[in-house]
């Protein structure tokens, strides 16, 4: 008897439904991630539970698999560098090919699917490039770097020091000069 290779908790049997088409087995799993997934500012982190809702369906190609992912990425807020953990869904679909002449990316092995690199991909490619704590975070002063709040508005563009002294000016005049009535002007 041969023993299978393959082993670990995104290793699937579908050896009942190989070649015949129709048929179909669908499977619920929890399984940590078994490393951090992502390099950016956001990361799924080693052993965060990832809960996945998989069918495996025969065709006459070989066994399609699609399904949903869920977990939680962590990182922080690339506006004001807070401290972020979002939740995340992916579905995810491919081909597992029946073993032949030509090396597709997913073959099936020894009548089972290995869903570790379709779902990590499926996972790191849905993982946003600019995260957001929330969709309208102001972000940090440019000039202080402090943490800007909504009452704070928007950070207010800096003077050039040329323009200085004129701001001065501004700051200065007296209430009065800014009323003109139609007649004075």
């Amino acid at each position: 008897m041969v023993k299978n290779h393959l082993s670990g908790p995104f290793v699937l049997p579908a050896r009942d439904i190989v070649r015949k088409p129709g048929e179909m087995r669908e499977h619920e799993l929890r399984i940590p991630a078994p490393d951090q997934w992502g390099e950016g500012i956001v990361a799924v982190e080693k052993d965060r539970e990832l809960d996945l809702d998989v069918r495996l369906e025969s065709v006459h190609e070989g066994v399609l698999v699609s399904g949903t992912v869920r977990t939680t990425y962590d990182g922080v807020c690339s506006r004001c560098l807070r401290d972020i953990s979002q939740p995340v869904e992916v579905e995810f679909q491919e081909l597992f090919e029946y073993p032949g002449d030509e090396t597709p990316d997913f073959v099936l092995q020894d009548d089972h699917v290995d869903l570790e690199t379709l779902v990590r991909d499926a996972i790191v490619l849905s993982l946003p490039f600019q995260p957001v704590c929330r969709p309208d975070c102001p972000g940090l002063d440019p000039a202080t770097g402090e943490l800007l709040t909504e009452s704070s508005g928007a950070a207010q563009d800096p003077i050039d020091p040329r323009w200085a002294a004129l701001r001065q000016l501004t700051d200065t005049a007296p209430a009065s000069d800014a009323g003109l009535s139609r007649e004075e002007s």
